[in-house]
């Protein structure tokens, strides 16, 4: 039989030692006073256990699911509100916002300005200038009121019948809180003290050739003014810089777009020579400004129907808009960057 092997005790094995070491402290601290205990070396004081915390990212991943799936739930039974405009509030902040806010952060790289001068609660009208051959000015306005405003308000735009006959698009716009363009559904949401916004331009100004860029089309009769009036809302202008270069407009094919029932069929250095390639728009650098508010409330209710006032009042916000933006487009270093 082979000899066994002998280890002297001082050549014990470090795990044999460890493990009696560990028992020895184990000893200590379940029979030693807490005076003994303030003489044991710090070393061995902080050989105890600390419990290891779940990471915060865990925590925040869970409650992410659980409000996706409590979300589609609720989408699933219909447990979910909409008012009388067919304006869904949890699914444009929590689907349609997040859709287009990469296009706002990241793309176009949209900078506001002047946010303060919409108010924290009450009706506004916002008014704007239209621009970009497809109307993406419109949802960046949206999300720029919505991410940068202390109140988080939401911009409800009027738009164009053309708007609401388009498969989809319609529904979408619905649920986005946007409206048909006349005075007695922008007035009711003005007096609900909503935020309300209006491209007095129209086809006009989303569609006039790249020659004309930043060059304020006619407003209108002045209609957005008469519904400020009645409602007592305060007028904010806005300038929006960086649209109209998104899709060049070197062109309009009329025959085209009379056959689509269109305003007008574009065309650009890129659309349609390149399909749908072509329709991937340019990445501006975009400002946001709104300037200061003009009040309404001081006017006497007959004052709507005065036209000389509607005029006055017509060009002055047109007269704002179009100097902040000759302004901005002096601060301007490049289109892109």
């Amino acid at each position: 039989m082979a000899d066994a092997k002998v280890i002297p005790f001082g050549d014990e094995p470090r795990t044999r030692r460890a493990r009696n070491t560990k028992a020895k402290r184990a000893s200590v601290r379940s029979t030693a006073t807490p005076a003994a205990l303030a003489s044991v070396p710090e070393r061995e004081q902080a050989a105890e256990p600390v419990p290891v915390e779940a990471p915060a990212e865990s925590g925040g991943w869970d409650r992410r699911i659980a409000g996706g799936l409590s979300f589609l739930r609720r989408r699933i039974t219909g447990d979910y509100e909409v008012d009388e405009f067919g304006y869904d509030k949890e699914l444009t902040d929590q689907v349609l916002m997040s859709m287009v806010r990469p296009l706002y952060e990241k793309y176009f790289r949209v900078e506001v300005k002047g946010i303060e001068n919409i108010p924290s609660e009450g009706g506004a009208l916002i008014v704007a200038n239209h621009s970009g051959t497809l109307p993406l000015d419109g949802l960046m306005l949206q999300v720029a009121v919505h991410d940068n405003h202390p109140a988080e308000r939401h911009l409800r735009l009027l738009a164009a019948d053309l708007v609401f006959m388009l498969p989809v698009i319609n529904e979408l716009a619905r649920k986005a809180g946007h409206t048909l363009a006349c005075a007695e559904d922008a007035e009711r949401l003005l007096q609900r003290g909503e935020v309300v916004g209006v491209m007095p331009e129209g086809f006009k100004g989303i569609g006039k050739p790249f020659g004309d860029r930043y060059k304020l089309q006619r407003f209108g009769r002045g209609g957005f003014v008469s519904t400020a009036l009645r409602a007592g809302a305060p007028i904010v202008p806005c300038s929006i810089v960086g649209a109209e270069e998104i899709y060049p407009m070197i062109g309009n094919a009329k025959t085209v777009a009379r056959i689509l029932g269109f305003p007008y069929f574009p065309i650009t250095p890129t659309f349609p020579w390149l399909g749908p390639l072509g329709m991937v728009p340019l990445p501006t650098k975009w400002t946001i400004q709104f300037g200061e508010p003009i009040p309404t409330d001081g006017y006497p209710p007959e004052a709507a129907e005065d036209p000389m006032l509607m005029f006055n009042l017509t060009d002055q916000v047109r007269e704002q808009i179009q100097h902040t933006l000759y302004k901005l487009l002096v601060q301007r270093r490049s289109v892109f960057f």
